[in-house]
């Protein structure tokens, strides 16, 4: 599970404008339908693919807690492909992309300065750069860790520094210990 690439996919999802399906046997129609056949769908689910056909028939109705799980991440995945993506664009170009976090933060600075790491609580509107930045890595399969690196950097510029207006000779900041992550768009 990922802190950053999870919270990126629940902004995204915020746009859709129909809910997904709920229950087992509609997202498991729904998969069906998008990847082409039950075959491909007990490869994915790895189930075996009788399953999967008694789930589309209604025949099964509740799923192992395990399966149900991968059955929800499988199907938000596909959800709204098209909305998903103007949600996206509209972030990386226009919008930008708002962080709430409350993580231990520090940064390396000259000596003489109080660059003591601390928690801080801070919620900050990135501009769509930074958005651009995030999800570009995600889609690239960018790890937990440089996702970190990217927004450790937006808040560098947007928070610390404020746009280049101080701490100009701020090098690096830590962000460690993430008690809290969101998104918005």
């Amino acid at each position: 599970m990922s802190l950053f690439g999870d919270g990126l996919d629940a902004a995204v999802q915020k746009a859709f404008t129909r809910p997904a399906p709920k229950n087992a046997g509609p997202q498991m129609r729904y998969l069906v339908k998008q990847l082409g056949g039950t075959k491909q769908v007990a490869q994915l689910l790895r189930v075996s693919q009788r399953t999967v056909e008694r789930y589309v028939k209604n025949q099964i109705k509740k799923p192992r807690p395990n399966l149900a799980a991968r059955l929800e991440r499988e199907v938000k995945k596909r959800w709204q492909p098209q909305i998903r993506a103007k949600a996206r664009q509209k972030a990386a170009t226009t919008g930008g992309i708002v962080v709430d976090t409350r993580a231990r933060m520090g940064y390396t600075a000259p000596i003489g300065s109080t660059d003591q790491d601390r928690i801080r609580h801070l919620t900050v509107a990135l501009p769509p750069r930074y958005a651009a930045r995030l999800f570009d890595a995600q889609e690239a399969g960018a790890t937990e860790q440089q996702l970190k690196e990217i927004a450790a950097e937006a808040l560098k510029e947007v928070y610390f520094q404020d746009g280049g207006r101080r701490a100009g000779s701020l090098e690096e900041v830590r962000f460690t210990d993430i008690e809290h992550l969101e998104f918005d768009l």
